[in-house]
């Protein structure tokens, strides 16, 4: 399968052909497939930070103990590990300088 060139803004959940004026975007090389799974992810982080927005209104509920902030968080690691596979090697180098992977994801 072909791969094109994307830039891609964990932030702001944004995959775009063209790269932008600001910082902040991982330049990476993936299939149709490949963004169409990493579109997914962002898609179930937005769901799970909505729910952690309400969670954060129920003062009885710890943040530790929050299945919308786990999946959240789960999903996030998952994307930086779909970006450090597809990413150009100035892509890797910057996650792994994050250290928010380990070995074992990389």
């Amino acid at each position: 399968m072909e791969k094109n060139k994307y830039y891609v803004s964990v932030g702001e959940g944004e995959i775009s052909h063209r790269p932008h004026d600001r910082s902040g975007y991982f330049e990476i090389s993936a299939t149709e497939m490949e963004i169409s799974n990493l579109r997914r992810k962002f898609d179930n982080m937005h769901d799970a930070g909505v729910g952690t927005f309400f969670r954060a209104h129920v003062p009885f509920l710890e943040y530790h103990h929050d299945d919308s902030n786990d999946r959240y968080d789960n999903n996030m690691l998952e994307v930086f590990q779909m970006l450090h596979e597809l990413g150009n090697k100035k892509t890797r180098e910057h996650i792994e300088s994050m250290g928010i992977l380990n070995e074992n994801n990389m």
